[in-house]
């Protein structure tokens, strides 16, 4: 709307762009057009302001299908004041000279007009076709319809109104004919997402089934490495056992060759020791055959020399040697009796 201001008696306008404004005074057009700014006596001042933007009008109304079903169409329509001096000759837009308010209410009868007019070729399209394809296909010619109408009636041309452009936005049936209409999408959406549960389902079944087969597998494959690492053990373990008996085998053959070696050792010095004792014991023989032979014919020279020198003895001398001498070896004699006779022989001897 445009700002009034005061001052003194006077009243200052102030318009804007979008707003076309007409100051009329004695009969007389003293200014029109946009954006302006003037000042103004409200005793004699008829003022107009006409709005030249674009306007956005919504429209609901019902409407009934030829097979007899309530629908309500959502329309919107753009207009403009494209003829400003026209519409304010038509309407009343005239404002408050004090306020700079409208005295009426000219853009609702703007809009009651619009909408009487865009309904009746809405009405007239929906009631040749069945519900099914109102909601369907019929959203572009009711829309065809009413910009053809609107773009196309004298009323709004006289009166300085373009339509810019007509929108249909939607054609709903009724809350309980909708939701009949729409059972079966959703049942066979419903459908479809039962079947795309199932095949989820089935698809985790085979995943769940391929996890636990995956399992199963590493599981054999773990037995089985177990196994071979059993297998690789007792290999193992067998191995140790053969080296630990073929060291052992190979130490006691050592042992016994070093016995054997120390055996033979010990008879080679037996046999030498033996050897060595029977060359001694030889030895020994051999001198003590000589030292006998030796003191035999030492003896043997000394009796030949005793037997030589008692060769020339007198008898006599003879039996008193050989009477000292059966003297030493004659045992102790307790008694001796000598008579008369034997020592009368024996003297005799003597003498």
């Amino acid at each position: 709307m445009a700002d009034v201001t005061r001052r003194l008696h006077l009243r200052h306008l102030r318009g804007a762009p979008t707003s076309w404004v007409s100051h009329t005074a004695g009969g007389k057009v003293r200014a029109q057009g946009t954006g302006l700014s003037f000042w103004y006596r409200p005793l004699t001042a008829v003022l107009s302001e006409v709005p030249v933007d674009d306007r956005e009008l919504p429209l609901l109304f019902h409407a009934r299908t030829e097979d007899f079903a309530d629908v309500t169409v959502q329309a919107t329509v753009t207009y403009r004041f494209s003829d400003p001096a026209a519409a304010a000759t038509r309407l009343d837009f005239s404002i408050d000279p004090y306020r700079g308010r409208w005295r009426g209410q000219p853009l609702d009868q703007v809009a009651t007009l619009l909408a009487e007019l865009a309904q009746q070729p809405a009405l007239d399209v929906l009631a040749r076709v069945p519900l099914a394809e109102a909601l369907t296909t019929g959203i572009a010619p009711v829309r065809q319809a009413v910009a053809d109408v609107l773009a196309g009636d004298p009323r709004l041309t006289e009166t300085g109104v373009t339509v810019v452009s007509a929108r249909v936005a939607a054609i709903r049936p009724e809350p309980e004919l909708e939701r009949a209409l729409q059972t079966p999408t959703r049942e066979q959406v419903q459908q479809d997402a039962d079947r795309a549960t199932y095949a989820r389902r089935a698809n985790a079944v085979q995943q769940e089934r391929a996890i636990a087969e995956n399992e199963l597998q590493s599981k054999i494959e773990l037995a089985r490495r177990e196994q071979q690492l059993v297998e690789q053990r007792g290999a193992n373990t067998r191995r140790e056992a053969e080296l630990d008996a073929e060291a052992w085998l190979v130490a006691a053959r050592g042992e016994a060759e070093r016995q054997e070696v120390a055996a033979q050792g010990a008879a080679e010095r037996s046999r030498l020791t033996a050897g060595a004792e029977a060359d001694a014991a030889r030895v020994r023989d051999d001198a003590r055959a000589a030292g006998a032979r030796v003191v035999g014919l030492a003896e043997a020279e000394a009796e030949a020399a005793r037997l030589a020198a008692y060769r020339d003895l007198p008898p006599a001398v003879l039996q008193s040697l050989a009477l000292r001498e059966l003297a030493a070896h004659v045992p102790a004699i307790g008694e001796l009796t000598v008579t008369p006779d034997l020592l009368g022989k024996l003297i005799g001897r003597l003498g």
